[in-house]
């Protein structure tokens, strides 16, 4: 069996890449069990119809159970560019893309087979919404400071390479990705390679303290999900239950946020680099709080000062000549010469704030693109802060084109079936022993009701102990079926040529694209497994026929 990593994502943020990699040899078909706790709630949002609202920017609007809903003129945005930017969504591989301007929605479109009412993991995004806790905390009084040292919060361990440098390391080299600690998670081709070990690990804390300095701290930008994952633990600890409970008293709960989903490590402490899942609607919600100054409906909810660290960022990310430059503050990402800051998750689930024209912008998706290309859309929409006349053909062009990427595009069917589809169908394949864990594959290939069925290594516990199986289609249009809990997993197949067959799974919610190619020997016999998937992993394994 060979397996490689092969990431073409600048820009990207892998914080849950690392891990998602990991996991990603457990989900052939993206239907694996993730192998961290889950901790859920999952009591259904509150129903509500959005009321119609006109507003300038001198009317503060705050959305109650749901945003208010607006067309784009009356807010000052046109149509027109907006239809563009869905089309713009639909071209990158977005999931979901919700646009907001004056507090008012003006624009969301779900692309199929993703679809309204599924929570989606939001990556790194989570590491923004850490550092806000981080905020609120420091603001109740349970954590001294950003200056407040590092080691000062773990007393009670015994932490390897404790030099005067590691001893110098503060919550806000935490929040500024300038910890000094030696990590190797670049933000570009390269594998991540102590993410990677992190997610190997029985004690992710005790291995990210435990980890030697490579500069001193605040010397220069290392991107490190380890550096908010210790800021998750020492949110916990220091109000005295869990990141989750906290998020829901200070964060969520005053927000209207009722439905999130939050991964654990193995002691039980919510992941700070990643793991959380959110409805786009609430990933706008985060975002508004910051366009707002950390204010919310009257309340100071996170102090302004905490806000303004992130719109005056000074720690640079170091992506070299490259242009724009970019910035980072509290678990935020910047482009200035923008006035751009967002949350930045892998794969593009972005909150996105734009102070200047009064705009919040929530995205979900499954590729990476230019972030400056996306932000130059956004802004071209917005052409006035005042209402603009009414456009009733534009606004019927955006409403076609967000119903237009609701509705899924079959895909195309290179050849008609073979022969040898008949010969395979219903038969079973073992595979090689193989980091993927997959240890048979079912193919039923019936016209009337195409199946698949992979069974996985019993002895791994991150795996599912029962085979795994759901519909399959093969009229280049997927076919959906939930796999537990906020996990919808949509699969297709189609010929390549007379030998090979190819499986496409999506694991809708997680923004996952899994690509199986199987080649046929020795009469179906025999079979070549080939594996790769948006992640950056692929893999190649052969199996022979069960007898």
């Amino acid at each position: 069996m060979a397996m490689h990593w092969h990431d073409k994502t600048t820009g990207k943020s892998s914080a849950a890449a690392a891990i998602n990699r990991r996991q990603a040899t457990a989900v052939l078909l993206a239907s694996a069990a993730a192998p961290f706790t889950v901790a859920a709630q999952d009591a259904a949002a509150p129903a509500s119809s959005a009321a119609s609202a006109t507003t300038t920017a001198a009317t503060t609007l705050w959305p109650g159970d749901d945003w208010a809903e607006s067309t784009p003129e009356a807010q000052g945005m046109d149509s027109a560019a907006l239809a563009k930017l869905i089309d713009f969504g639909a071209a990158q591989g977005m999931d979901s893309l919700l646009v907001t301007r004056h507090g008012s929605l003006v624009a969301e479109a779900f692309y199929a087979p993703y679809r309204e009412g599924l929570k989606h993991a939001v990556n790194s995004t989570t590491k923004g919404i850490v550092a806000t806790l981080t905020g609120m905390a420091i603001q109740d009084g349970l954590i001294a400071s950003r200056d407040a040292p590092v080691l000062d919060f773990f007393e009670g361990r015994k932490v390897a390479n404790a030099d005067a440098s590691k001893k110098a390391m503060t919550l806000g080299h935490l929040l500024d990705m300038t910890s000094g600690l030696s990590w190797i998670e670049p933000l570009s081709d390269a594998v991540p390679e102590t993410m990677l070990q992190l997610g190997r690990a029985r004690d992710w804390q005790g291995f990210v303290l435990d980890r030697p300095m490579a500069q001193a701290p605040g010397a220069g930008f290392n991107y490190n999900s380890g550096n908010t994952h210790l800021l998750s633990a020492i949110v916990a600890q220091k109000t005295g239950g869990s990141t989750l409970a906290y998020a829901q008293k200070r964060l969520f709960g005053p927000l209207g946020i009722t439905d999130v989903r939050w991964r654990k490590d193995p002691q039980g402490i919510e992941v700070g680099g990643w793991g959380l899942y959110l409805h786009p609607r609430d990933m706008a919600r985060i975002g508004y709080l910051y366009l707002r100054r950390g204010q919310w409906n009257g309340r100071q909810l996170l102090p302004a000062a905490w806000v303004e660290q992130v719109f005056h960022p000074t720690v640079d990310m170091g992506f070299g000549s490259a242009a724009p430059v970019f910035k980072y503050a509290n678990g935020w990402w910047s482009i200035p010469s923008k006035r751009a800051y967002f949350t930045a998750g892998f794969n593009r689930q972005l909150i996105v704030v734009l102070p200047d024209i009064d705009v919040v912008v929530a995205v979900t998706g499954r590729r990476n693109y230019p972030l400056p290309a996306f932000i130059d859309h956004i802004t071209a929409a917005a052409h006035s802060r005042e209402p603009l006349p009414a456009d009733a053909t534009a606004q019927d062009q955006l409403a076609a084109r967000i119903r237009d990427a609701g509705v899924e595009k079959p895909s195309a069917t290179p050849i008609t079936t073979p022969e040898l589809a008949a010969t395979i169908s219903r038969k079973a394949w073992l595979l090689e022993r193989n980091g993927m864990g997959i240890q048979r594959l079912l193919l039923d290939l019936t016209p009337a009701n195409p199946r698949y069925e992979v069974t996985f290594d019993s002895s791994r516990p991150d795996l599912p102990r029962e085979p795994v199986t759901g519909p399959l289609g093969l009229d280049g249009k997927y076919r959906t079926a939930p796999q537990g809990p906020n996990a919808v997993i949509a699969i297709k197949g189609h010929w390549l040529d007379a030998q090979s067959f190819q499986l496409i799974s999506r694991s809708v919610a997680d923004g996952e694209v899994t690509v199986v190619t199987l080649k046929f020997e020795d009469g179906g016999k025999a079979v070549n497994v080939g594996l790769e998937n948006n992640w950056g992993f692929r893999g190649q394994v052969r199996g022979r026929e069960k007898n």
